[in-house]
Order: C-alpha cells, then sequence, then structure tokens
C-alpha cells in the first residue's frame, strides 16, 4: 500500500512506497483519494476527463469514416456486424434529430442550444 502526503487541504500531493516524514498515511491503491492523484494532470484536473472529451471527439472521426468507406464502396454496411450497424443507425437518427431543431431555438445573440 502507499503512503501519501497531503497538502493543507487534505488533497493527496505525493506517493511513496516507504514511511517518510510527510507520508505517513498508508492508503489501498484503489482508495478514491490515491485514484484521484494518479489520474490527475499537471494543471490539477483529472486526466480521464480529458480522456473522456477525447474519446468523445474520436467516435465522431470513426463514425465518419465508416460513412465515408460505405459511400465510396469500399465497405457495404451490411458487412458490419448487427450491432454496429443498430449503433451508426441511432447515431445517424440523433445527429439528424439534433440538426433539425438546432435552428429552432434562435435570438438575437445566436443559437441557444
Amino acid at each position: 500500500m502507499p503512503y501519501v502526503s497531503r497538502d493543507a487541504s487534505g488533497k493527496v500531493v505525493g506517493l511513496s512506497e516507504a514511511p517518510v516524514e510527510e507520508a505517513t498515511e498508508s492508503l489501498p491503491a484503489s482508495h478514491p483519494d490515491v485514484l484521484d492523484f494518479l489520474f490527475r494532470d499537471t494543471a490539477g484536473d483529472r486526466a480521464s476527463t480529458r480522456f473522456l472529451a477525447s474519446d468523445l471527439g474520436f467516435i465522431r472521426v470513426v463514425e465518419d469514416l465508416v460513412a465515408v468507406l460505405i459511400e465510396k464502396r469500399i465497405i457495404a454496411f451490411t458487412d458490419l456486424p448487427a450491432a454496429a450497424q443498430d449503433k451508426l443507425l441511432d447515431r445517424r437518427s440523433l445527429r439528424s434529430y439534433l440538426s433539425d431543431v438546432s435552428g429552432v431555438f434562435e435570438s438575437g445573440e445566436g443559437k441557444i442550444i
């Protein structure tokens, strides 16, 4: 179990394998405070949040890539597994719906949605 050192607010700011003067508290590696420290980036934000945002953006790239491959007849939609077909159809339907309603709510300063 790692030993943690904390700042004045109680936030974990360091880990060590053995107890040292500033790190005498031992916590399991799966403890939320340890995980928060391990997945925090240098700006203090959780790296997992940045990965999630990146994943969401990348999903759109993959979705567009599949659409281009189908459009150019490099692959057939039916070549994809049924689960993938369902997900692509759901996403296409959702994107179509959102593009239809996004222009509905506009004000003088721009779109509200």
